[in-house]
């Protein structure tokens, strides 16, 4: 009786390796200048060195959806630029601490008004939508007061700041747009 030939398991990895290197030969990956630092979130990166599994590697929609400019799946920020826009001049005032156009977060430091020095206040301004509507901002303001032995002590806003800061934000992403409209025609 004559047993059975089998292929060595080690015979049918190597195998499976060679295809799968074989298979990445018509990738074109150039590394980085000598010197200059690879980031590869930075899109004109990618653009310039490409990327290991090409342009359409992960997409998880059926469709792109075109940008402002017509361009479709352009890098851009996250949120609403007129939003976005209006939120930093209408706190030009205050020291940002962090921002994210991405995700439409504006985290400011303290701000210390000159005319009252026991008294300090911060925001953080959050973004939610692409689309310039009302209920597209939302405002945080938090404030602390210099208790008597010097220690700065939590405080209660007055009620309607955090929706007066919205509306002014609103108003100025609407005069933004309408100056851009405008321009345009």
């Amino acid at each position: 009786m004559q047993k059975p030939k089998t292929v060595p398991l080690l015979l049918v990895m190597f195998t499976g390796l060679a295809l799968l290197l074989s298979a990445c030969a018509g990738a074109e990956v150039r590394p980085p200048d000598i010197g200059q630092e690879f980031d590869p979130k930075d899109l004109r990166d990618r653009q310039k060195y490409g990327t290991v599994f090409g342009d359409e590697a992960f997409v998880f929609s059926t469709r792109r959806r075109p940008d402002r400019d017509g361009a479709a799946g352009a890098a851009g920020i996250g949120v609403n630029a007129y939003l976005w826009r209006a939120t930093l001049d209408t706190l030009d005032f205050v020291p940002i601490a962090s921002a994210d156009p991405f995700g439409g977060l504006i985290i400011t430091d303290w701000y210390k008004p000159v005319d009252v020095p026991d008294e300090r206040f911060k925001l953080n301004i959050l973004i939610r939508d692409r689309v310039l509507r009302a209920d597209a901002v939302k405002v945080a303001v938090f404030r602390q007061v210099r208790g008597p032995d010097g220690e700065w002590v939590d405080a209660p806003v007055a009620p309607g700041t955090e929706r007066a800061l919205e509306d002014k934000i609103l108003t100025r992403a609407r005069e933004l747009r309408i100056v851009a409209v405008q321009a345009g025609s």
